[in-house]
């Protein structure tokens, strides 16, 4: 009998070493870890509310949690974890607003009603054939490449205007004209469009410092315009990974530009360039605080302006619209505000943007050193570099684009009235040769 207990003892102990040492490694892992289950939670909320489509994993890039992961509801809320009980995350839909991660559900205020009619593009015929542009379409989806290439292009629609003329368009199965795509880092340009029309109405300048209270130090003199060409200085790191600024900021902060202004400064504003989502979103809460629309930022200033009926601009927990990245429209609306930038702001007559507001967006400062995106001006990216090269040799000089994770791309080239919008999900391939191409090739063919 005392053996047994003895034994009974041994055991009792080890299990409770076992359960303290998973403890402590949960509780030390326990924010990576959050960070996997946020990215599930909100793909998984936003790819069926507010695309509508019913497979949300299709979506999801491997990584090692993906096996692990649970995802239960749609949007009311979207729950998701490790094995059914750990580092659990919650994404919610809100109308108009998309999903928002956050531990309880949200309170954003009412989302403004954007009407038809402003955007000629929604309600535009199926474009005639083009030979030309069809195969030009068809480079672009990998129509030759062997089978798994092609899927690993993952191509999912292509837009292109000429003139503010639909003239082609192609969508991949799953897909249609009005199924709306996330353009990631396309978002950023977008802000640009945002920060452009509070310049014209005279509410921000891009001089504006001073853009945080709590800022009493360097910071302070960080302007709009630094935040919007990303050098600001601000310490981050935008490699997509568990456990990275960029990450934490968008599965683990309920507020993220807050987060963002609480970093330190790793350089003197205006002297380096580093590319940071994190400037996009802590801009972006300034321009929600200054207007006091929050949530409806985006609404109120562009997408209704444009008449852009199927985008959504998902905001935080703090009601922040997540500028660098959280933007989901159709391809159509996404070619629309190409369209927009093409058009240097005008849109039905009005001027909403400064007369001189995209020449300065896609202007390349030459003296900022190091950079780790050349071509990058105020949220777009120039075609025409500081040392007079070209990034696209193939391309007209004036090209300028926007530009997203997994190969979301929109191409502008004034000087052919052209707008090209390729929507994708390419996470194990390079899509950029593939665009340059299509857009090379609808030159040709509309020339």
């Amino acid at each position: 009998m005392r053996t047994l207990r003895r034994t009974i003892a041994v055991v009792a102990v080890l299990v409770l070493v076992l359960i303290a040492a998973f403890t402590g490694v949960y509780l030390q892992q326990q924010p990576i870890l959050l960070t996997g289950t946020g990215y599930a939670a909100h793909n998984a909320c936003a790819v069926t509310e507010v695309a509508g489509r019913d497979d949300p994993a299709s979506d999801l890039p491997s990584n090692p949690l993906v096996p692990y992961l649970r995802v239960d509801g749609a949007g009311d809320p979207t729950t998701a974890s490790l094995l059914g009980a750990l580092a659990r995350q919650r994404a919610w839909f809100t109308e108009g607003f998309g999903c928002t991660l956050a531990r309880e559900r949200p309170d954003l205020g009412a989302a403004s009603v954007i009407e038809a009619g402003a955007n000629p593009l929604t309600d535009a015929p199926p474009p005639s054939p083009n030979p030309a542009l069809q195969a030009a379409m068809a480079g672009a989806f990998g129509d030759n490449l062997p089978e798994g290439r092609a899927e690993n292009l993952g191509t999912r629609a292509v837009v292109i205007l000429e003139d503010g003329e639909l003239v082609a368009e192609r969508y991949a199965d799953g897909f249609d004209a009005e199924t709306p795509q996330l353009g990631w880092s396309m978002s950023k340009s977008v802000a640009n469009l945002l920060t452009g029309v509070l310049v014209e109405q005279g509410v921000v300048s891009l001089d504006d410092d001073h853009l945080r209270p709590e800022w009493t130090d360097d910071r302070a003199d960080i302007t709009v315009e630094q935040l919007l060409r990303m050098t600001s200085g601000l310490e981050w790191d935008e490699t997509y990974d568990l456990g990275t600024p960029i990450t934490r900021m968008l599965y683990l902060e309920e507020d993220m530009g807050s987060y963002v202004a609480s970093l330190p400064l790793e350089h003197e504003p205006g002297t380096a360039q580093e590319y940071s989502s994190g400037n996009t979103n802590l801009l972006c809460s300034v321009l929600a605080e200054r207007t006091g629309l929050g949530a409806d930022l985006p609404r109120q200033l562009l997408l209704e302006p444009l008449g852009l009926t199927s985008a959504t601009f998902e905001p935080d927990a703090a009601g922040t619209p997540v500028c660098s990245s959280y933007l989901w429209a159709t391809p159509r609306d996404w070619a629309a505000i190409g369209q927009f930038a093409l058009q240097d702001g005008e849109w039905r007559g009005e001027q909403l943007l400064p007369a001189d507001w995209m020449d300065r967006s896609v202007e390349i400062l030459p003296d900022i050193e190091p950079t780790d995106v050349p071509g990058y001006g105020m949220g777009w990216r120039g075609n025409l570099l500081p040392d007079g090269n070209l990034r696209w040799p193939e391309l007209p000089e004036d090209t300028f684009d926007a530009s997203g994770h997994d190969g979301q791309k929109m191409l502008v080239v004034p000087s052919e009235g052209l707008v090209v919008v390729r929507m994708g999900f390419t996470p194990a391939e390079n899509a950029d040769a593939s665009i340059v191409q299509l857009v090379e090739d609808a030159i040709a063919a509309l020339g």
